[in-house]
């Protein structure tokens, strides 16, 4: 019989002993950071404070906030990791690169006992997913470089599992190895088993339901947000898909997931992260209570390598819960409504891709649920140009009437007007294993086939 928690001590924290120990926690980050990074003493010193002035969580909001961009100059100024590395460069046991998808690429770089924190906090998430030790799961991340590849890995053995490390690519032979290995889980995005559903029927020659896959562990996009497309993974491979997967980078790799409970994400970073809510356009704080959104902010507790500050992660949160899950665990819910900087502002109202592929994916078969948006121009905007993939079937007779829908059914449930270019099945690229892209800024020089 396994445990029911990773780690039950953390996982299961009272809401005065989580802030006692972030506050305990707190003060020994702060201290050895204004130490030994001279990114922070220069941000201190801006912002006219010392580390002393920082007493509770409240406090850091008298701290400026930490942006990619000033990461990335910092470490084009100090190569290779910024100058907001805070120790030797002898103590540094792995270094990552991320994936650069706005802006150019940083270098993380950890040390043995970073890993061990982020090891620990990804089994607490992986657990929560259900991954078990009886369980061999094929990993389909990209491990050039990326974090999500070899340390999404580490966070996989940790609960004691079998690891098969696949990487992206080459799906022919993936699900060859998976039938002839028995692998019953399957660690990707939530997009990839969607393209990996014809390569099992043209290879294999059996529906992805006898495969024999079990257990899905998805991050790295959205999609599992939504009920229906959950429902339509599930029901398509015959396994539970459990948004287990859900990090940044820069602060942890992996420190949220869904439970055997409920499908929101559980904050599972105790002791090792504070996140903080705030405006996306004011800056000010939030309280993290039911029914609150806002973007996510992250600072790092016993970090060594490159300790940051109130990230901003420009992920917007709904708090769906706070308080005891039926679970057992203690982390505030909430559910990822996209990010700040693919929120696109439309006469008054903020629209994210995520709730065009809410509605899309709601009306399948008619469309299959992936979409294009074309920008021409930078915002405001007064509408919206999207290319939709029809469903099969769906004849060239259908388009007017299946446009008219799509539209319709936009304005109802997002309040916006849509122009509607209808595509093809399969016409939109799909990325092989990689993260799907939604908007397509074509005055920035963005391609589209």
């Amino acid at each position: 019989m396994y445990k029911k928690f990773w780690n039950e001590e953390m996982e299961t924290l009272s809401t005065t002993h989580q802030r006692k120990l972030e506050e305990m926690e707190l003060k020994k980050q702060l201290e050895y950071v204004y130490s030994n990074s001279s990114f922070y003493q220069r941000k201190f010193s801006e912002a006219g404070i010392s580390p002393k002035k920082i007493k509770h969580i409240e406090d850091l909001s008298k701290l400026p906030f930490t942006e990619k961009a000033e990461l990335r100059d910092s470490q084009e100024k100090n190569p290779p990791y910024g100058d907001y590395l805070a120790t030797k460069k002898e103590k540094i046991a792995r270094v990552h690169r991320t994936a650069g998808s706005t802006g150019k690429a940083l270098y993380s770089a950890l040390t043995k006992k970073d890993l061990k924190q982020t090891n620990d906090v990804g089994a607490r998430c992986f657990w929560a997913g259900g991954l078990r030790p009886h369980h061999t799961v094929v990993h389909c991340l990209n491990y050039c470089l990326w974090m999500g590849g070899f340390t999404d890995h580490t966070n996989l053995e940790t609960t004691g599992a079998t690891v098969v490390p696949f990487g992206v690519r080459n799906s022919n032979l993936l699900v060859r190895v998976i039938k002839e290995i028995g692998i019953d889980a399957i660690s990707s995005t939530p997009s990839y088993p969607n393209y990996l559903v014809d390569v099992v029927r043209s290879e294999l020659g059996i529906e992805p339901v006898e495969l024999g896959l079990h257990l899905g562990l998805f991050g790295g996009e959205p999609g599992l947000e939504d009920p229906n497309f959950k429902k339509i993974l599930e029901e398509t491979w015959g396994m539970r898909a459990s948004n287990a997967n859900y990090g940044m980078a820069d602060v942890l790799c992996t420190f949220a997931s869904e439970c055997d409970e409920v499908s929101d994400l559980h904050f599972l970073g105790q002791g090792a992260l504070i996140a903080q809510l705030i405006d996306p356009e004011t800056g000010e704080g939030k309280k993290i209570e039911e029914g609150v959104q806002g973007e996510l902010v992250y600072t790092n507790l016993a970090r060594e390598g490159q300790p940051l500050l109130r990230l901003r992660s420009h992920d917007m949160a709904l708090i769906v819960r706070t308080g005891l899950c039926k679970c057992g665990r203690t982390g505030f819910r909430f559910k990822m409504i996209g990010r700040s900087d693919d929120m696109l502002h439309l006469k008054g109202v903020n629209v994210f891709p995520s709730g065009i592929f809410e509605v899309l994916i709601s009306m399948r078969p008619e469309v299959t649920g992936d979409f294009l948006i074309l920008l021409d121009k930078p915002g405001p905007y007064t509408s919206l140009n999207l290319r939709v993939e029809h469903g099969e079937g769906i004849k060239p007779e259908d388009f007017e009437g299946l446009k008219k829908k799509i539209q319709t059914k936009i304005r109802d449930m997002l309040t916006f007007h849509a122009e509607i270019e209808l595509v093809p099945p399969k016409s939109i690229p799909k990325p092989e294993g990689g993260k799907v892209k939604r908007i397509i800024r074509l005055y920035a020089g963005d391609t589209v086939s």
